[in-house]
């Protein structure tokens, strides 16, 4: 196969064939501007979702609230860390501030329901896919990250509520320079037919 470019648009295959995770460090301006994260959001709801739930939420954190939201993950890591050292302060403070755009995706369960609980943080995973495919089409790269924020209640509770959980802080912008092809399971050790 011959060697494709990041955001290759030659056709819908190469476009996903194309897409990579961009280090949310590396990606600067231009970021998506509002309509276009909205798009995004839209087309990322667009995930299979049984039982018709919706069972995620999408938090668009505006550029202006992005140091509030530093102040807020060094407090929060303060209380819930209490040997945390000032480079890890400073290691929250960046997290918030990296990229031009974030996205916070919540699993928002709807419980108790029939729908299995596992499928709808499924499909909360699928939301955040589709939302990295979508920013990828619209010439913009995404990093999809958790890390300790994503397992603290108390930065959930900055987002949502009591039984959400963060799915991810999904991180949009530009390239600061070539997304690099990672390594990619070899189809014989990931892929097998089922033979009965």
């Amino acid at each position: 196969m011959a060697r494709m470019t990041f955001n290759d648009r030659t056709t819908p295959l190469t476009l996903l064939q194309t897409r990579r995770s961009g280090k949310p460090r590396d990606l600067g301006a231009p970021g998506p501007s509002p309509e276009q994260l909205d798009q995004m959001v839209t087309i990322a709801a667009r995930t299979p979702d049984h039982g018709k739930l919706a069972p995620w939420r999408f938090v668009i954190v505006p550029d202006a609230a992005r140091p509030a939201l530093a102040l807020k993950l060094v407090e929060i890591l303060r209380a819930e860390k209490p040997d945390a050292t000032a480079r890890d302060e400073e290691a929250a403070a960046q997290f918030a501030t990296q990229a031009p755009s974030l996205v916070v995706v919540l699993s928002a369960p709807v419980q108790p329901h029939k729908v299995p609980l596992w499928e709808q943080e499924l499909s909360a995973g699928a939301a955040c896919m589709n939302l990295l495919h979508a920013a990828h089409a619209m010439g913009f790269a995404g990093g999809w990250l958790t890390g300790w924020p994503a397992y603290s209640d108390a930065v959930r509770d900055l987002f949502g509520t009591e039984g959400q959980r963060i799915a991810g802080f999904v991180f949009l912008g530009t390239p600061g320079r070539p997304l690099e092809e990672r390594p990619r399971g070899e189809l014989s050790q990931i892929v097998h037919r089922w033979n009965p």
